[in-house]
């Protein structure tokens, strides 16, 4: 499950403003690399919405199926916030929505047929 957290105001390449969703997964147990000691953390990422601004309000602590995977990108620069340090990433964070069994016609057919 993941869990919708908040939300920002983005333009588009037209400079038109958007809603983008933040979420948030589920809490993981992550083991340092450097200390080896653990930390709790959870993945986050955001999605484009045509939510207007008071929906997106509302919509603050709602879950919805599905995970956030890491995923693979061409290198790009990231500001730390908090410390104001300049790091070159190679991932980014993406939804992916929780997989519904699909049932074709032929499958209906045949369970209401008893074939």
């Amino acid at each position: 499950m993941v869990t919708i957290t908040g939300y920002v105001l983005r333009q588009n390449k037209e400079g038109k403003s958007f809603v983008a969703l933040e979420i948030s997964g589920d809490i993981e147990m992550i083991q340092s690399s450097s200390s080896g000691r653990f930390y709790m953390t959870a993945k986050r990422c955001s999605i484009p919405s045509t939510f207007t601004e008071e929906t997106a309000k509302h919509l603050i602590g709602k879950t919805m199926p599905g995970h956030i995977d890491r995923v693979q990108t061409e290198p790009y620069e990231y500001t730390v916030k908090e410390t104001g340090e300049v790091i070159t990433l190679v991932h980014t964070y993406a939804y992916v929505p929780e997989e519904r069994p699909h049932h074709s016609i032929a499958m209906a057919s045949e369970a209401l047929l008893g074939a």
